[in-house]
């Protein structure tokens, strides 16, 4: 399969994703919802994707990543473009159920693609380039999701979003015979426990980590929206912030190729993320101006962007054999685990205190996350 390929078809879904995240969550703030519920709305994302991670990651290892991506896409394609169609609060609930399920499929199919091609000696890099995909998707998604609600209305920009992932079903039925059919013979008929995997160290240190840089990456998602409008910002405004963050997850990611030929420690680059995040995470709720709101967001880009090949390549380098599409879904099982939970909470928190704690409380994890990896990379030299 050509790198390329998995590239487009990556930037094709996650700008739908992201997209139909800023705009459910727009949306509901634009019906008088609450931060609690606009937390909801997002942890809905999570909820199916936390509970079927791992049967969708063994489901990919038996039959191979075609069908489970194609009727991930024509769902993914669905859940976006229900709200434009039937504009309402219930609609959004459903909606991101949809795609939160959808997405995940597609996300593990995607990972375990490009896992498989190569050497070892190219998975580093591979996962690079790879990640260039998300974060093309990842500007483009906010940046024309805040314009298309400006000029068109919201449920425009719903119809909008799903054209990318439906040019997405396009593509996947173009490259169809390029893709991976099934793994391994054997991963058939060995038993298969997932605390077997959680049981290896190298596995339950990355499993962390990813966490904590997931949840970064998550809880950015919903709190810039909020935060904008309780400033007043609009959302072409807050599409134009949150696109500084892409933007910046792309420019490090341009890097990480050349730094991944250069055999960089993985683990150093992991601890350096987090630290990074988590310092500019503590200071967002000083700042109100658009231009520095911009610079915090491509500060945290820069972190949280830098770590995620990285991450991949030590779960793909750690994994078993003919297990590797279940270990990346139950890495999606602790993402979502926590993007279900941690939406309720700090909307919570959000609701009674003001975003400020929201903000200090992620920073907070992602220091005591850096300096755990670090003691971990201590430990292991």
């Amino acid at each position: 399969m050509n790198l390329g390929a998995v590239i487009l078809l990556t930037v094709l879904s996650h700008t739908g994703f992201v997209g139909s995240r800023m705009v459910v969550s727009l949306y509901a703030l634009n019906q008088q919802a609450s931060p609690f519920t606009v937390g909801a709305l997002l942890s809905l994302y999570a909820l199916l994707p936390m509970l079927l991670a791992v049967a969708a990651g063994r489901l990919i290892d038996r039959v191979g990543v075609v069908r489970p991506m194609a009727w991930a896409g024509s769902a993914l394609v669905a859940g976006i473009a229900l709200p434009g169609v039937w504009p309402s609060l219930d609609a959004l609930f459903v909606a991101a159920t949809a795609i939160g399920l959808a997405f995940m499929v597609y996300h593990v199919a995607l990972n375990h693609t490009v896992g498989t091609m190569g050497t070892p000696a190219d998975r580093a890099v591979n996962f690079s380039w790879f990640a260039l995909g998300f974060s093309v998707g990842g500007f483009c998604g906010p940046l024309l999701t805040g314009f298309a609600i400006d000029a068109l209305g919201h449920r425009a920009a719903f119809v909008l979003l799903a054209t990318f992932p439906a040019a997405g079903l396009c593509a996947l039925y173009l490259t169809r015979h390029r893709l991976p059919v099934r793994h391994a013979q054997h991963a058939e008929t060995a038993e298969r426990r997932v605390v077997d995997l959680l049981r290896e160290p190298r596995l339950r240190a990355a499993f962390v980590a990813s966490g904590l840089l997931a949840t970064g990456w998550d809880l950015y998602t919903f709190v810039i929206p909020i935060y904008g409008s309780s400033v007043g910002l609009s959302a072409s405004t807050i599409g134009i912030v949150m696109g500084s963050f892409a933007a910046a997850t792309f420019t490090v990611r341009l890097v990480m190729p050349v730094l991944a030929r250069r055999r960089v420690r993985e683990w150093t680059v992991v601890a350096l993320a987090l630290a990074i995040s988590g310092a500019a995470y503590s200071m967002f709720p000083l700042f109100t101006q658009v231009p520095m709101l911009m610079a915090l967001s491509f500060l945290l880009g820069i972190g949280l962007g830098c770590a995620q090949p990285m991450i991949m390549s030590l779960l793909y380098a750690a994994s078993p054999a003919g297990r590797q599409g279940e270990v990346v879904g139950v890495r999606t099982t602790m993402l979502n685990a926590s993007h279900t939970f941690l939406p309720l909470a700090f909307g919570a928190l959000g609701a009674a205190l003001g975003m400020g704690p929201v903000f200090w409380s992620m920073s907070l994890l992602l220091v005591s996350g850096s300096a755990f990896v670090h003691s971990r990379q201590q430990r292991a030299s």
